[in-house]
């Protein structure tokens, strides 16, 4: 009983890491359809969101999925993003825990003998949660590409079927198939594509995690609570409202990394430039150069002003606010879960050595 009444005190960074996998793949498949549909309306060229706006609420896109590609559609890439959430979690709450227990120990070995230490500052969380998600993002990013290829499909790569001059071409969608067509179109590069708005967007983590942090502080302060602990019910509700402002002030750069990803800003570029994109085996040796995030920006801003950076952030938010706040609001029980596998794990290897 002891075991389960404090599961965080007893949870190595390796624990933490595991539990936060695990609660990110449940929440991820809860609201996988509408990861879908979100992507899918980032991806589109300015010029189209142009033309139909009216088609781009996130029901619309969801329906529009599920005439065109069956229930299938609807979880196209679901592997991929399964395996990319898991790693992504894994890693990011690894290096969260191992940087900020690192972080407090340091703390602590400099305060008096006896003495507390006070709550971390939402400035101290915010660095420790950008250097954790830094990490993360720079060993993750190529799973994330290969998902966002993968749920867009062929909405998102006309170019390819135009360069080979069939568009009946049959295409493997497979997690490998993907990874293939990207390494010999782009070469090994390829697969990290997005990682420079990548790491700019690890202050997104940052801003969710510190302002959760900061809140619970002030509401169980507020309570006069010596429990370190939220309710369910409290917790979603303080994880909804971080990671909305989080989605809030990156969403730009959200957009501008799907797009990178997908490869509609190159299609958009060279549409622009009244230029062909190259064949599939030129790219590795043309080095071809891909459209940055500011100049996706840029050119966003110069089509259809502010409000064009923060087309679609419905979808966005709505899918990452529930999925987060799921998140937070399962979190310790899958520290219970991630602890008890732990113990399983621990036992077994000690039976066999």
């Amino acid at each position: 009983m002891a075991v389960q009444s404090k599961p965080v005190q007893q949870l190595t960074p390796l624990g933490a890491a595991l539990a936060g996998a695990l609660g990110g793949c449940f929440s991820t498949a809860v609201v996988y359809p509408l990861d879908v549909a979100k992507t899918r309306i980032q991806a589109l060229p300015s010029d189209v969101k142009g033309k139909a706006k009216d088609q781009l609420s996130m029901t619309s896109v969801l329906l529009r999925i599920y005439k065109q590609e069956g229930i299938l559609g609807l979880y196209r890439g679901f592997g991929a993003t399964m395996l990319n959430t898991f790693s992504m979690q894994y890693a990011y709450f690894f290096f969260y825990s191992l940087v900020r227990s690192t972080y407090i120990k340091r703390l602590t070995k400099k305060l008096p003998p006896g003495s507390k230490l006070p709550p971390l500052s939402t400035v101290a969380e915010l660095l420790l949660g950008a250097v954790a998600g830094a990490l993360a993002q720079i060993f993750t990013i190529p799973v994330a590409v290969i998902a966002t290829r993968q749920q867009v499909g062929q909405v998102g790569r006309p170019e390819k079927a135009k360069a080979e001059g069939s568009s009946d071409k049959v295409t493997d969608d497979s997690f490998m198939g993907v990874a293939r067509e990207i390494v010999e179109e782009e070469g090994v590069g390829g697969l990290w594509l997005g990682l420079k708005p990548g790491l700019v967007l690890t202050v997104n983590p940052a801003i969710t995690y510190g302002v959760f942090e900061r809140v619970k502080s002030l509401v169980l302060l507020a309570r006069g609570d010596s429990s370190t602990k939220m309710g369910p019910g409290l917790s979603f509700v303080v994880g909804a409202l971080s990671k909305t402002l989080a989605t809030i002030v990156t969403y730009p750069y959200i957009m501008a990394k799907v797009r990178i990803q997908a490869r509609s800003a190159d299609v958009e570029e060279a549409e622009e430039s009244h230029q062909e994109l190259p064949q599939a085996h030129e790219y590795h040796h043309k080095h071809t150069k891909h459209v940055g995030a500011l100049d996706i920006l840029a050119r966003v801003w110069k089509r259809e002003g502010f409000v064009g950076w923060y087309q679609g952030m419905q979808a966005q938010i709505t899918k990452a606010v529930i999925s987060q706040a799921l998140l937070f609001m399962s979190k310790e029980q899958f520290e219970h879960w991630a602890l008890a596998i732990m113990i399983f794990v621990a036992r077994l290897s000690a039976r066999y050595h």
